[in-house]
């Protein structure tokens, strides 16, 4: 089965109420390709300004959620009050997180039961720092991350994989092309040994990791790379390139 193109766009803590819609506005007008699955995750005070601007056919992601209903959890956004906003996607696990707050394996893990059971789609994010990179031991911390995913959902329908080198987030530094589809597809016999050879076909592995317009295209071929989490470059008009990367 051949699967959807997916490119999401992390605004992470960038923007203001002009800005947010002028990237909305661009996208509003911009010829993209229908084949392709678009996400954007601006900060979550933007939510609802970009979801009551944006084209319809592009869907928000906030870039986090809590794994409770609705209650006395100060600064946290349920699932609920996400879905009554239309905002149908969480990023979770992202490496920022994960290494400035601390948020474990188990605690990703987690909140993406809880995000996809309630009905959210998840772009849930792995990858290794440069000292894990160095000690040859990549594979294996992205593979103790999956098992940790794993012994909590059996749904990965509404799972999106994003693979980042934390040594390649926002430093300008990117995998070459070899080095991110020797991990996707690592990922992938992963999900085929240990899930299903469903999943390890349907299920959708994105590249991150300083991703912009100009390397974008050689990324975009490779047979385990189906798109793309973009951090900075989202946030400038070059991200309709990327999202147009098929066609280049």
């Amino acid at each position: 089965m051949a699967r959807k193109f997916f490119v999401g766009g992390n605004f992470k803590m960038n923007g203001t109420i002009s800005s947010i819609k002028e990237i909305v506005t661009n996208l509003n007008n911009a010829s993209l390709d229908p084949s392709v699955e678009v996400v954007i995750a601006p900060p979550a005070v933007y939510l609802l300004l970009t979801r009551e601007h944006l084209r319809s056919e592009i869907q928000v992601a906030a870039q986090n959620v809590f794994d409770k209903p609705n209650g006395a959890f100060t600064g946290e956004i349920s699932v609920s009050q996400l879905k009554d906003s239309n905002i149908t996607w969480a990023i979770l696990g992202h490496s920022e997180r994960r290494t400035i707050l601390n948020e474990t394996d188990e605690v990703v893990s987690t909140k993406t039961k809880y995000a996809t059971e309630n009905g959210l789609g998840v772009i849930w994010c792995c990858g290794e720092s440069l000292e894990e990179r160095e000690a040859g031991k990549t594979i294996e911390v992205v593979s103790s991350q999956l098992k940790a995913l794993s012994s909590q959902i059996s749904d990965w329908s509404k799972v999106v994989i994003a693979y980042e080198p934390i040594w390649a987030i926002g430093t300008g530094k990117v995998a070459t092309t070899e080095q991110a589809q020797e991990v996707h597809k690592a990922i992938r016999e992963w999900l085929k040994t240990n899930v299903s050879d469903k999943v390890a076909d349907e299920t959708r592995i994105l590249y991150g990791g300083s991703v912009n317009e100009k390397n974008c295209g050689e990324l975009s071929k490779q047979p385990d790379i189906d798109g793309f989490l973009v951090g900075g470059a989202s946030l400038k008009p070059a991200f309709v390139d990327i999202i147009n990367s098929k066609k280049q």
